[in-house]
């Protein structure tokens, strides 16, 4: 199955690569006169777009870029003429961090509150986990953000509102950096964790070999951890890999918001002046990102459920 899922995640990629190549040539505009500049002649124009290559066909131009890419060379920035693969690799700390640890907001505050409402069904507990998913579902990150930055960094100045520094700075100074883009991007994604998960729970619940259990006297933490989780889990690991894609794409609104300088402004600065090495890395690099989600996903459903791995 592994290897199944591995060849089916690299011809996604390939795909990707295709359609990010052929999106990119449709950007309007020409980057040779961006380059050039405005005052730049007609023959200086003509120079810049052969030195990039811009003058060949489509397909010459993809197996070129393409035969680079499985050598691990995504080519060069047009503007700072650094290697496109080191500059991600420069500016990805701050935006993985901050997405690893939107996902752990999500996965305890979505996951803890869909079981306590699977569990208390009816119950104003549940009735108020409901609509408040229903709110963080329709509430937009940047949105959140703002509200928070308000709230914690302006009203009251507990946490920075702005920048990122490194952990080698101070644990301390590291994490009150952090928590407030960890939590306004993975708020959203925690009220669609609990909503499915206090779905699955409530169908568990209805289950035949959970009624048996029940009937045979299990009750309170062995019966929610023996039946009940295991398998509700499936269900909400699908969710959580799904919800990688809109961490990605969130992540860079937030990252405007707070002022950090990560993949977000990476790939919002490559688009303004269109940068098309950094924007194809960039796409590249976040299909890895969610291809490689989804294989973990996959291996996870065979440690919670053994059947899959023969499926």
């Amino acid at each position: 199955m592994v290897m199944r899922r591995l060849g089916g995640g690299l011809l996604v990629l390939w795909l990707v690569s295709i359609l990010t190549f052929l999106l990119v040539q449709m950007i309007p505009g020409d980057v040779a006169e961006v380059i050039a500049g405005e005052n730049a002649t007609v023959a200086e124009v003509a120079r810049i777009r052969t030195e990039l290559g811009l003058d060949k066909p489509v397909l010459e131009q993809y197996v070129s870029w393409f035969s680079g890419v499985l050598q691990g060379d995504l080519g060069n920035s047009l503007f700072s003429n650094r290697p496109v693969a080191s500059t991600i690799l420069e500016a990805a700390p701050p935006t993985v961090i901050i997405t690893l640890m939107a996902m752990g907001v999500a996965v305890v505050i979505g996951v803890t509150a869909g079981i306590i409402a699977g569990l208390t069904q009816g119950s104003w507990i549940d009735r108020a986990v409901s609509a408040l998913a229903t709110l963080g579902i329709a509430m937009p990150s940047f949105w959140l953000a703002m509200v928070l930055v308000s709230l914690f960094a302006l009203a009251n100045p507990w946490l920075p509102a702005t920048g990122y520094v490194d952990i080698r700075e101070g644990f301390g100074v590291w994490l009150s950096h952090v928590i407030l883009p960890a939590t306004s991007l993975g708020l959203a994604t925690s009220a669609e964790l609990a909503r499915h998960t206090r779905g699955c729970v409530a169908d568990v619940l209805t289950r035949p070999y959970v009624r048996t259990a029940r009937a045979r006297g299990a009750s309170g933490p062995w019966l929610v951890r023996r039946h009940i989780l295991r398998n509700a889990a499936i269900p909400v690991v699908t969710v959580l890999g799904l919800q990688t894609g809109r961490l990605l794409g969130g992540v860079i609104v937030v990252e405007a918001v707070f002022g950090i300088s990560g993949l977000g402004s990476l790939a919002i600065n490559s688009v303004l002046q269109r940068n098309y090495p950094m924007i194809q890395g960039y796409v590249l690099f976040s299909a890895v990102v969610v291809v490689a989600i989804n294989l973990i996903v996959d291996l996870a459903y065979g440690w919670i459920n053994p059947k899959v791995r023969t499926a």
